[in-house]
């Protein structure tokens, strides 16, 4: 019964600390202070800081494509990917990856920097005759597949990451805003 009441205690707990501070999100910012470059120097920082490799970056193009980046687990207290409880715990329940797109673009006399983040989920379909084969190592741990299940394991496309989305904007205006201070 105190087992009980303890766990039911630790979830209000974490359920009153688990509030969405994203209830507004965007997916754009708009400058008139700074320059292409500057924005884009901006991301690609904000980028590399959250763990993102940069797939393409072209100045002129005004785009960033990063790399798929596997979700991070809840020992990696360091990494900033996953924003908010649900996509944390997503993240440690299923092999999630985001990729972000950056875009820059002048609108109405001044750039704006858009951010997209799509989310995908590893589908491997098990079969009874096919089982994954697991080799453990003193630090990792491999799983090895069949021909017939590489053919059958899939990205599944869960769409847009919104809060990921806001939480790139907010740190690319601060980044801005430090610069310009400078």
């Amino acid at each position: 019964m105190k087992n009980k009441r303890f766990v039911a205690a630790a979830l209000l707990l974490l359920a009153g600390c688990a509030g969405n501070k994203y209830t507004k999100t965007e997916d754009r910012l708009c400058v008139s202070t700074a320059t292409k470059t500057e924005m884009m120097a901006a991301a690609e920082q904000v980028l590399a800081n959250m763990r993102f490799t940069i797939q393409k970056s072209d100045v002129d193009a005004g785009l960033i494509r990063t790399h798929p980046l596997t979700g991070a687990q809840a020992f990696e207290f360091w990494r900033s990917d996953n924003v908010g409880l649900t996509n944390r715990t997503e993240a440690d329940l299923h092999s999630i990856r985001r990729s972000v797109e950056i875009t820059i673009e002048e609108q109405a006399g001044q750039l704006c920097i858009n951010s997209r983040a799509i989310t995908q989920r590893l589908s491997m379909p098990q079969s009874q005759e096919y089982g994954a084969m697991a080799e453990s190592y003193r630090s990792a741990q491999r799983l090895k597949f069949g021909k017939d299940q590489k053919a059958n394991i899939t990205w599944i496309d869960l769409g847009r990451d919104n809060q990921l989305e806001t939480e790139i904007i907010k740190r690319v205006e601060k980044k801005i805003t430090s610069e310009k201070r400078k």
